[in-house]
Parts: structure tokens; sequence; C-alpha cells
């Protein structure tokens, strides 16, 4: 998605534990996660600015995380279908240089439609849904078609608020062009 946006990158993940603290809403913890996904990168590079983001799914005020197994992701497929939820994904940018940062979140209300027993398996069985919060992918094949409809922004469903994070970098970033690259 970064890309996308003419954005030039590396990869460097990150080494911060992705603790839910109980006294945080889960956008607060989401915003806190991906500042110290952030702090941790900038911590071991010289300079440049450093982005990190963390993304957590809600039903019912319950925190769906990335499934534990194939069963623990029936589990929540199940809870999902023909229930709308929340999707929050915190972003954050820290300057490596000068330790400036600033942080922000996006909620995306996401409403699926009822899913039969065998769609659930069927997709649990392809395996792309392990590294996912909520146990699904907007934009996976069959995790497409789950989506009956959504209040927000789509892109911050796929994992990056991509509209709320440029805004946020240009006002972050005294000379915003020049993350981009030319021509684009």
């Amino acid at each position: 998605m970064l890309k996308q946006i003419g954005m030039k990158f590396r990869v460097i993940p990150s080494h911060a534990a992705e603790v839910f603290s109980a006294h945080q809403s889960p956008g607060e913890n989401a915003q806190r996660i991906a500042l110290e996904k952030a702090a941790d990168v900038a911590a071991h590079v010289r300079k440049g600015i450093v982005i990190g983001a963390d993304t957590i799914v809600v039903l019912d005020q319950h925190v769906l995380g990335k499934p534990k197994s194939k069963d623990d992701a029936k589990r929540m497929l199940r809870l999902l279908s023909g229930r709308e939820h929340s999707v929050f994904t915190g972003f954050a940018l820290k300057d490596a240089e000068t330790g400036k940062h600033t942080a922000g979140v996006e909620e995306t209300k996401v409403r699926f439609r009822k899913l039969t027993e065998k769609e659930i398996s069927d997709y649990v069985n392809s395996g792309s849904l392990m590294d996912k919060a909520g146990s699904y992918g907007i934009q996976d094949d069959f995790g497409a078609v789950f989506v009956e409809r959504i209040n927000g922004c789509f892109y911050n469903v796929v994992g990056f608020p991509l509209a709320r994070f440029y805004s946020t970098l240009q006002r972050f970033s005294d000379e915003g062009e020049q993350f981009q690259e030319k021509g684009k």
C-alpha cells in the first residue's frame, strides 16, 4: 500500500511485544502498540521515518486476535458470521534521528453475511488467514465474499488506513515530498 502512494521504504520487523492492556480501549491499544513497534525499529536505525502499525478486531467488546489453531479460526469466523464488528488499526510515525513522533488510529465497521460451515471450513483449510486478526483478510479470495458491507476505510480493514496515514505524514513532515519517489 505504501508503494501505491509512491513511497520508498524498506521493511524492518519489530520485536516489540504486542501486549493488550485491559485499561485501554481497543483503539488506544492499537495506537500504543503501533508506536511501540515504531520506537523499537527506530532504536536500531540512524535516520529516517519509521512507520509502525497494529490491527485489532473487536466483536461485542471482545478482541479477536490472530488464531492459535484452525479450530480457533473456525470459532472466530462462526462468531463473526452474520454480525458486525470493528477493525481498529493504529499507526505511528517516528523520526529515528530526532525522536519526534505522532500516532493515529482508524476504526472501520465491518458486517459479515451469514457463513455456511462449508465456507468456514474451506477458508480455514486454505491457510491464508492464520496470520490475520479476526481470522480473515478482506483482500483474500474467500475473505472478500464474506463481507456484506463496510462503514469506513476499506484500506483499514486490509491492514493500514492509507488516507489517514497520508494526511498524518503530510502534517508530520515539513517536506512531505521528500518521502515520495520522483515522477509519481
